[in-house]
């Protein structure tokens, strides 16, 4: 599968099989997904497989923004919570901005490592969606992230149990514009 073939066939898949993923499996994702760029090497993204009664637990106290996040959680086998290193990603060692984007930019870290893991996910014959409607506050913690980690985001991750067809997307025209 080529790089090009992951990313035109991934879909945001919402239901899932209920067939386990093995340990070694999400070992590999992440991995992979280690590979992603990021601010001057910092490498701030973090994650945690969560499985059993904590992803539940999960999935009733912290999907209140937008419920059906909650189903999604509960019918994949792992949640993968993205997380990140705080006050890395952006700054100097001195602790000053890099950039006028201040701490935004560990979330473009977090992003492009997120979207890795999907596509290693998809490779490998397992569907995901990034999911960032839920209670930040309230998983992190259920999850007892330290004080120098921040959630990001909350990716299901299982054996696809749908086949989305791919959405409309926008003419080339309209998303390219050259400058001289």
């Amino acid at each position: 599968m080529t790089a090009k073939d992951c990313i035109l066939g991934r879909r945001s898949i919402r239901k899932f099989k209920s067939d386990p993923v093995s340990r070694e499996l999400i070992t590999e994702l992440v991995e992979t997904a280690s590979y992603s760029p990021s601010w001057k090497h910092t490498q701030i993204t973090r994650y945690i497989a969560v499985e059993g009664a904590l992803k539940e637990k999960i999935a009733r106290e912290c999907s209140s923004l937008y419920p059906p996040n909650g189903d999604i959680i509960s019918a994949a086998p792992v949640l993968m919570a993205v997380t990140i290193i705080k006050n890395r990603s952006g700054y100097e060692r001195d602790g000053s901005f890099s950039t006028p984007r201040g701490d935004g930019w560990q979330m473009y870290d977090a992003g492009i490592a997120s979207q890795s893991l999907c596509l290693a996910a998809y490779e490998k014959g397992l569907g995901s969606v990034i999911l960032g409607l839920f209670d930040q506050n309230a998983a992190e913690s259920l999850l007892q992230l330290p004080e120098d980690r921040e959630l990001v985001a909350l990716i299901p991750i299982g054996y696809p149990d749908e086949t989305p067809v791919a959405p409309r997307r926008k003419p080339v025209e309209e998303l390219l514009s050259y400058q001289s």
